[in-house]
Parts: C-alpha cells; sequence; structure tokens
C-alpha cells in the first residue's frame, strides 16, 4: 500500500514496527471476512511450523524447546479455533496465493550462525507484532461480533509471542547487535508491506 495515499488508522504503535496499519487495509479486509480468515488459518499454521522449525534446527539450544513448544501447541490450537469458524460458515481450507511478505523477510536472515538464529527469532517476533495489530484493529472495526470476539481473544497471544521472541534473543544476544538488526529487519518489513499488492489477506 502507498502510505502517501492513505490515511493512517489511529491506534496505538506496536513496538518494534515502524509503520501502522492504513484505513485501506482495514476496509478491505472487512470487506472480505472469509478470505482473511482462511488467510489467518494458514498464517496460525505458518507459525507453528516456524516454531517447531527452530526447535529441530537448535534441538540442542538449552531452554529453547522448553519455550517454542508450547508456543506451537498454542498457534495450533488457533489454527483449530479458526478453522471451526470457518466450517461454522460452510467454508473448508484451501489454498490462498500467499503475498511475498513471509518470503521477503526471510530472504532478509543472515545465513551463518550465530546471527541466522537471531535474525530467525527477530524475523518471528516482527510477524507476530503486525497480527497483533492488524488483529487488534479487527477486533475494533469489524461489524462481525463472532470475529470480533475472535480477534479480540488471540491478539492477547500474539502479544505474548512476540515478547516471547524478544527475550529468546535478548538472552542470548548482545542488546547492542540485537536492536541493529531489528532496527534493519523492521525497515524491511515495512517496506514489505509499502510495497505489497492489493489483497485481502493478514500480511498484505
Amino acid at each position: 500500500m502507498d502510505k502517501s495515499h492513505s490515511k493512517m488508522v489511529e491506534h496505538s504503535k506496536i513496538r518494534w514496527l515502524i509503520n501502522k496499519t492504513t484505513e485501506d487495509w482495514v476496509n478491505l479486509a472487512i470487506s472480505n471476512p472469509i478470505e482473511i480468515l482462511l488467510d489467518h488459518a494458514h498464517c496460525e499454521r505458518k507459525a507453528a511450523g516456524v516454531a517447531l522449525q527452530l526447535m529441530f534446527r537448535y534441538v540442542s539450544e538449552p531452554g529453547l524447546s522448553e519455550v517454542l513448544s508450547p508456543l506451537a501447541r498454542e498457534e495450533l490450537e488457533h489454527f483449530e479455533r479458526v478453522l471451526a469458524i470457518l466450517n461454522s460458515r460452510g467454508k473448508k481450507l484451501q489454498k490462498l496465493a500467499s503475498p511475498p511478505y513471509g518470503a521477503i523477510l526471510a530472504k532478509n536472515i543472515c545465513k551463518e550462525e550465530p546471527m541466522r538464529m537471531l535474525d530467525s527469532f527477530l524475523v518471528a517476533g516482527l510477524i507476530e507484532a503486525r497480527s497483533h495489530e492488524r488483529m487488534k484493529l479487527l477486533s475494533i472495526h469489524s461489524p462481525d461480533l463472532e470475529l470480533r470476539n475472535l480477534y479480540a481473544d488471540l491478539l492477547k497471544s500474539e502479544a505474548r509471542h512476540f515478547g516471547i521472541y524478544w527475550k529468546l534473543a535478548d538472552e542470548r544476544f548482545d542488546r547492542n547487535i540485537l536492536t541493529s538488526r531489528l532496527d534493519a529487519l523492521a525497515r524491511v518489513e515495512s517496506d514489505a508491506l509499502v510495497e505489497m499488492h492489493q489483497a485481502p489477506r493478514m500480511h498484505s
């Protein structure tokens, strides 16, 4: 979206994020509730996969599995909850074309350790932070009471999740290095959304 041509939605700024979501995105999302639900289901599924992937990649890292295993389970519980709402409305999970958001962020993760670990935590946290921001907007602006309640419930977990990824990074890396990489990756995240195509997605 082009921020220069979009009125910014009034809401509190989420830590980590450089830019706020625009009113254009909110209007697009609430006009396409089923497509957003479908995409949200895929986002929850992918978030569980990210936590599991990190557990397997860093299997010997002390304290990591103990944190990421319950996080993955919670993401799958959210996936099942969204799926249940879709099913109650006569919809089944189906493939959707993914926006390039996640791929753009993944391409900017350092390839060499230990920076790969740091960047992986920060990218996962940025995605959770954006999800939290947008679920809050949907919990306020959606005309559908069931969906408002869904997003209001889930955004509490999203806030905790990006806090978990921050803590994992902060416990393992020098704060100056951490904040420098967060600043760089947050700019990538912001630029990715500015360049996004118009599509009703959680991260478009």
